[in-house]
């Protein structure tokens, strides 16, 4: 057969053997199979393994400290800064782990479906399963696009396999994943997770779209026939793919958006979900979408039969899938939709004191956006085995870039805007803490989802909490009435006090660092104190 054209690279110092640019699903496959001990599933998956690392590294992202960019940063143990000389350090590290590959693959591609606020991704790595992530993952151009891609707006190295020299200056371990805005690139070093990639990019749009006046979610989005938007924020393990891939709504995205003068768009081309104890019966359009294209992460196989078994935490708890956007049945593509309606924010309550669901004020909105309140879920970064109650601001503080008023800020004068309405729903415990009461069942929390959705709980009578203020709905259909008041569903109405009394005074220590920054109907929406 005659040798395929090496695409260039050489501007970047990457002269390796063969290049390959967005190969076709089918020839990443044989490549992962091949060259990357890629397993074909009994779906037709294509199943592979990230290494060591089966979650993000928080504590390993760095982003150059620039003069340019410097005042608009949030700096801190979010981002953590990095001189520009140790950022080429580490470039030049990567780059020559990448020359030493005997294949390369380039991945260009989309983020942000708006034409107007659109931005071209180049992705170099050499594994072809984290190839065929970012195939899924970003906006697959056209052959035409990719004709005329030009030169990109941001690059990816990623040379996880090979890690970071822990005596270069400011590392503080093997893996590093870092950003620098004045020369527009990544850099990954010590992880081989393909998150580590889809979040790099959504930093990015974190960071360049509130400077064009487009406010930038970590959220999912879907649409109702009526074309009527709900947002879904919420942290990983909080429900926003499953509860944003509804059978009877369309699906704009189901984690990163954007909020213009126009309406929301998605930024992804594709979708990122958790699989441990994915079923068809509760998820069935993420189950099914698990087919050829689908890139399964750390799952364990049945040897014999190649079938996954989603119940197993073997590998990790963070078990993962990466599938196109259309692969769901009521995808709308294009990922485009009107201003919303619903804002959404979902919340996991260990504790197992706030209410199923709460309608809150466009104050309290803002308190609870800014406080991000729920529980890290086991797997969803490295060393968490237990659900951990935290604070993440905007329901995504790991990925922010600017401080998270502006955000806050941003979506409240949208929302005042386009008159949405706000709502708390809690997808964690009930009855009591983690431990002893019980997880909020799906059926009842897409109950909930379906009320505010038909508007009947817009309208439904409401009850305040007695300790964080919130207008609690009286009724839902299809959910027990004593499940919607947290003081009334645990047997001992003393400890439901002492625990809920407990988590507000959490929710006020943690609001304290971004009082200055709120206006005082703002911080005074919480909860009440004593």
């Amino acid at each position: 057969m005659p040798t395929e054209p090496s695409f260039d690279l050489s501007e970047y110092g990457i002269v390796a053997p063969q290049v390959y640019r967005n190969l076709s699903p089918a020839r990443l496959y044989e490549e992962a199979v091949r060259f990357d001990n890629g397993v074909i599933t009994s779906t037709g998956a294509l199943s592979s393994r990230s290494g060591t690392k089966t979650g993000r590294s928080p504590k390993d992202k760095r982003v150059v400290d620039h003069p340019t960019s410097s005042p608009d940063i949030w700096w801190g143990d979010v981002n953590i800064p990095l001189s520009e000389h140790s950022f080429l350090v580490n470039r030049q590290r990567a780059v020559d782990f990448l020359n030493f590959r005997p294949r390369i693959y380039v991945v260009d591609g989309f983020a942000g479906w708006a034409p107007d606020h659109r931005l071209k991704v180049r992705v170099i790595c050499a594994r072809p399963y984290h190839a065929l992530f970012m195939h899924n993952m970003l906006m697959r151009p056209t052959h035409e696009e990719l004709n005329d891609f030009g030169k990109p707006d941001y690059v990816i190295f990623n040379a996880g396999e090979f890690p970071a020299n822990r005596f270069t200056q400011q590392m503080t371990s093997k893996t590093c994943v870092e950003l620098s805005f004045e020369l527009r690139e990544m850099v990954i070093l010590g992880t081989e997770y393909a998150g580590e990639m889809k979040k790099g990019v959504f930093t990015v749009m974190n960071y360049l779209m509130p400077k064009t006046g487009v406010l930038s979610m970590h959220c999912a989005a879907n649409e109702g026939d009526t074309g009527d938007v709900s947002l879904f924020f919420g942290l990983s393990g909080t429900g926003k793919t499953t509860l944003s891939a509804d059978p009877h709504r369309k699906l704009i995205g189901d984690d990163e958006h954007c909020w213009s003068s126009e309406g929301v768009f998605n930024i992804e081309g594709g979708c990122y979900a958790k699989c441990i104890n994915l079923s068809a019966e509760k998820e069935p359009e993420i189950f099914n979408a698990i087919r050829f294209g689908a890139i399964l992460e750390n799952v364990l196989l049945d040897e014999t039969s190649r079938r996954v078994n989603y119940t197993s935490a073997s590998i990790t708890e963070n078990t993962r899938v990466s599938y196109p956007i259309e692969y769901i049945p009521r995808a709308k593509v294009p990922c485009i939709g009107g201003h919303p309606k619903n804002v959404i924010m979902l919340t996991c309550d260990a504790f197992g004191v706030l209410p199923p669901v709460s309608k809150l004020s466009l104050s309290q909105a803002m308190y609870y956006f800014i406080s991000g309140y729920t529980a890290k879920v086991a797997g969803t970064e490295m060393g968490v085995t237990e659900p951990q109650a935290t604070f993440s601001a905007c329901f995504g503080a790991a990925f922010l870039v600017w401080h998270p008023t502006k955000y806050a800020h941003m979506l409240a004068e949208l929302m005042q805007q386009h008159g949405a309405q706000a709502w708390l729903v809690n997808t964690g415990w009930a009855g009591g803490a983690h431990g002893t009461g019980n997880r909020i069942s799906l059926k009842h929390t897409r109950a909930i989802i379906d009320a505010i959705h038909s508007g009947e709980l817009s309208q439904s009578k409401t009850v305040e909490d007695p300790i964080f203020g919130l207008q609690v709905p009286a009724h839902c259909a299809n959910v027990p009435d004593d499940l919607l008041l947290p003081w009334k569903s645990w047997a001992n109405a003393a400890a439901y006090e002492r625990v809920a009394s407990s988590l507000a005074e959490r929710f006020h220590k943690n609001f304290a660092q971004y009082a200055n920054a709120s206006s005082d109907s703002i911080a005074q929406a919480g909860p009440r104190k004593k």
